[in-house]
């Protein structure tokens, strides 16, 4: 069976930035093993699957390279400019429905915006020497304030480190077994953030999944679901303008609109391809 495939780079302008998912669109679903053994020869962080359902409705699934996940913002995007590109130049907004609810992607000045769930967060008092190892794994001081991710955005499996400044985010170095260290206290993946300075970043972050088979995203549109209702409150702004300062890195225009956040940002493609299974 030969199927297409688009590696689109989301949240950046340019293809070899931002982040990379691989999109594969189906007429009809595989197996599950099928699909998880795709992403897996793919190696990014995502592929997307979806197959379509009306005349701008679709099924969309993501798969990480060990698992399915529940929600992922930066394969949406991509996913939208495959439609909006190649498969369906007339839409002008695209329906989702996933494991997260009812998505939207619609084309916009900026490029795309989406709609993603909201995710609330709450303090989380950790250990001593944990939050000393953390910081220990991560070759900086230890973060000012820990807190946890609940369900929407990130998903509910997510610590949320802030630290003081963004040179600190920029800075830090993951050298210990993150993954490991996130087991003792039952989270699965880590954000780290601080405020931006404002030229022009109003919020900085990284976000870190070892347990997904992905040390290092280089863009999260899902952690910024949870980043833009929690930065929004305390910078007292609705529309934030953030960095995920990774190796590639990525820019994301975000608005706390309630229950959802809006993310604009642009996407390129990579490469188009066609695969055998």
């Amino acid at each position: 069976m030969k199927l297409r495939l688009w590696q689109v780079d989301a949240f950046s302008s340019k293809s070899l930035a931002g982040n990379p998912a691989a999109v594969v669109p189906l007429e009809r679903w595989l197996p599950d093993d099928v699909m998880q053994a795709i992403a897996a020869e793919n190696n990014l962080a995502e592929t997307a699957f979806f197959t379509e359902t009306g005349e701008d409705q679709y099924d969309l699934r993501w798969f990480a390279p060990t698992l399915e996940v529940d929600l992922c913002g930066h394969a949406t995007l991509a996913s939208a400019w495959v439609l909006f590109n190649v498969l369906r130049p007339s839409l002008v907004r695209a329906k989702f429905k996933t494991r997260s609810g009812d998505l939207a992607v619609e084309r916009s000045d900026g490029g795309y915006a989406m709609s993603l769930p909201s995710g609330p967060t709450k303090p989380f008092s950790a250990p001593v020497k944990f939050v000393d190892a953390l910081a220990l794994a991560l070759s900086t001081s230890p973060p000012s304030e820990l807190h946890i991710a609940e369900k929407g955005g990130a998903g509910t499996r997510s610590l949320i480190g802030v630290w003081k400044t963004q040179d600190q985010i920029v800075a830090l170095k993951p050298v210990g077994d993150l993954a490991g260290l996130l087991d003792q206290i039952g989270y699965r993946s880590l954000i780290v953030t601080a405020a931006g300075d404002g030229k022009p970043y109003d919020v900085v972050s990284r976000f870190f999944a070892p347990h997904y088979g992905v040390p290092e995203d280089p863009v999260t549109g899902s952690a910024h679901a949870t980043l833009t209702p929690f930065w929004a409150k305390r910078l007292g702004k609705k529309v934030l303008y953030a960095r995920q300062a990774s190796a590639r890195g990525g820019d994301l225009c975000c608005t706390d609109a309630g229950g959802c956040t809006i993310l604009q940002g642009d996407c390129a493609l990579y490469m188009t391809a066609e695969i055998e299974v």
